[in-house]
């Protein structure tokens, strides 16, 4: 099967690297998720700058992650000779009780079996390689920066002399070695002893926090990669980034390239949602604080979406001197999507607030300030819910009444009633008014008996999977015939080949041309609920074998190569293939919870 995101993901919280199959990093933004990047190899093959080892054809690789953990590990076998890379972010607690996560990454390399031999090809292009890069070698490390940028600076410490890492000697592998690649000069000896130290801190702690985690029988090892990876992309404050990268198209040679590396509300409220459920409360909190926070700095308004540090304004700006992913441009960095209206994002979020307040016990205050927000929200969404809006998808062209917002807007009013009802705060019954005529207006215009389903929106015939929410929020009853019709003309229309398009009516860039994965996996659960429960396991299995060879998913996958497509790796996906296999976990009676 072709994947061609063949990559492995290794981060901390912080920042994070994708490295191929062949142990080749590809891309690296230092210090944070969002900085400049250091490494865009997949972004531009000639300019973007990589970091890996060139062997001869005598050697193939396999790569997997060190169970149970975030750490990589890639495999050099040849006939006579055989090392492994060890790629791996230090994270760990420190003695303050404070998450250690400097930005830095290390590559053990640890000989196995003969000698081994190598070139090291090191040329970091820092600052998206906008400018020429200058490179130093001291007694110490190697330092490089950007021509147009002296102040961010990059340091290769190794135990393999500089100068053949410089000139891409050939290296013959007689003990272990280390390579760490760190945004700051080493106030310390940096040698191979403290690398293992390293190692095994950040080994523990990674297997401590999955023994945290609930384990099933069933598809337990795919749930696990996939709370890895969400845990991946959640930043040390408690924001959670849609996926690691940007510009990765959602079909080759098309312009659907965005900048995902921001926290959406909607995506992020879904993640921790995930998380929580599975065992992690911590997530949840942290990710409570951060809205907060950014709703305490301006209580005037909500975006969808933020940066990673809380920032509101996030200004698309393209990168024309890289040729992007398979020649796919514009490369762009930031969203102009945060200037868009998309009135659902206040029900997801509303949706794990409630489950806050129901199952965290917050202190007096964060439960007062939440209820500040609380409040915001909803007299945000009963001043907005009738208006158009972009929609989930954050359709650039004209807006429209989206089905699936209204229903969101439901959500949010709904699980606002609950929460004041949990407060004893009765003199917020209008809330429940508020969303009970948000029901009749969907059931009066959203319902189509011409096509014998709900809609995208009010004004089309068009069909949407977006429709396939509105039972796992309780906006309907998976019994009630309207949600089961609308399954099924939403299967007949959207579903080809075992995947299944967002719609497939046209938007302001044309027809979409390549399956969704989430939209796959929502599928999968309406068709369980409805009792088709053999189709949809049918259906599950046959999406879980588009992963990678890591088990990761893209943001998009290819209908009739079934290549991975889009940002990568994708929240949205991996918080979807959690949720769906439960399903089945649960099913089988096969849940078991593993206390630390």
């Amino acid at each position: 099967m072709n994947h061609r995101l063949n990559y492995g993901a290794v981060g901390n919280c912080r920042t994070a690297a994708l490295i191929s199959e062949t142990g080749n990093i590809e891309w690296l933004c230092l210090p944070e998720f969002d900085s400049p990047s250091i490494f865009a190899a997949l972004l531009d093959r000639e300019k973007g700058g990589c970091f890996g080892f060139e062997v001869s054809e005598a050697y193939r690789t396999e790569q997997s992650y060190i169970p149970h953990t975030n750490i990589l590990s890639t495999h050099f076998i040849s006939d006579e000779a055989e090392f492994t890379v060890l790629d791996f972010m230090p994270y760990y607690r420190a003695q303050n009780s404070e998450h250690y996560l400097p930005a830095e990454l290390y590559r053990y390399v640890r000989r196995i079996r003969g000698v081994p031999r190598f070139r090291v090809h090191y040329a970091p292009a820092p600052d998206y390689a906008r400018g020429k890069t200058i490179r130093n070698v001291g007694t110490e490390y190697i330092e490089s920066y950007s021509s147009l940028n002296a102040t961010d600076r990059q340091y290769l410490y190794s135990s393999i002399p500089l100068e053949d890492i410089e000139r891409s000697r050939e290296i013959v592998l007689e003990k272990d070695e280390f390579f760490l690649l760190s945004y700051n000069e080493k106030v310390i000896p940096v040698d191979i002893e403290r690398e293992k130290l390293e190692y095994c801190r950040t080994l523990v702690y990674w297997l401590n926090w999955t023994n945290r985690t609930k384990r099933f029988t069933y598809y337990n090892d795919v749930i696990e990669r996939s709370l890895l990876t969400l845990k991946l992309m959640s930043y040390y404050n408690g924001a959670v980034l849609a996926a690691l990268t940007t510009s990765l198209p959602e079909s080759a040679g098309a312009v659907r390239n965005w900048d995902y590396r921001f926290c959406w509300l909607r995506d992020a409220s879904m993640s921790i949602e995930t998380l929580f459920k599975v065992g992690h409360p911590g997530v949840a909190q942290r990710f409570m604080r951060f809205i907060q926070s950014t709703f305490t700095a301006d209580r005037d308004s909500f975006q969808i979406m933020y940066g990673i540090r809380g920032e509101r304004t996030l200004t698309e700006t393209t990168l024309d001197h890289l040729s992007g992913y398979r020649n796919s441009k514009p490369v762009r960095i930031g969203n102009d999507a945060y200037h868009q209206r998309q009135n659902d994002s206040f029900g997801y979020l509303m949706d794990l607030i409630y489950q806050y307040y129901r199952l965290m016990p917050g202190s007096l205050d964060e439960i007062e300030d939440m209820w500040e927000m609380v409040k915001n929200i909803l007299s945000t969404v009963t001043e907005e819910w009738r208006k158009p809006d972009k929609g989930i998808w954050e359709i650039r062209g004209r807006s429209r009444q989206f089905v699936s917002s209204k229903v969101m807007c439901w959500v949010a009013l709904d699980r606002g009633a609950k929460v004041a009802d949990l407060l004893g705060k009765n003199e917020y019954g209008r809330w429940r008014r508020e969303a009970d005529d948000i029901r009749d207006d969907v059931m009066k215009n959203g319902w189509k008996e011409e096509i014998g389903s709900f809609s995208q929106a009010y004004d089309n015939l068009a069909l949407d999977s977006s429709l396939l929410l509105m039972e796992p929020y309780g906006f309907i009853e998976a019994t009630d015939p309207r949600y089961s019709r609308t399954v099924r003309a939403v299967k007949e229309a959207l579903l080809h080949d075992g995947l299944m398009y967002r719609y497939n009516s046209e938007d302001d860039f044309g027809m979409p041309a390549s399956a969704f994965t989430i939209c796959t996996f929502w599928l999968i659960r309406a068709l369980f609920v409805i009792g088709e429960r053999e189709e949809a396991r049918r259906l599950f299995d046959g999406v879980l074998r588009c992963a990678n060879h890591v088990g990761l998913f893209s943001e998009d996958i290819d209908f009739d190569t079934k290549e991975l497509l889009g940002n990568f790796p994708q929240a949205y996906s991996h918080l979807a293939l959690v949720n769906t296999a439960v399903l089945f976990a649960e099913e089988d009676r096969s849940l078991t919870f593993v206390r630390p």
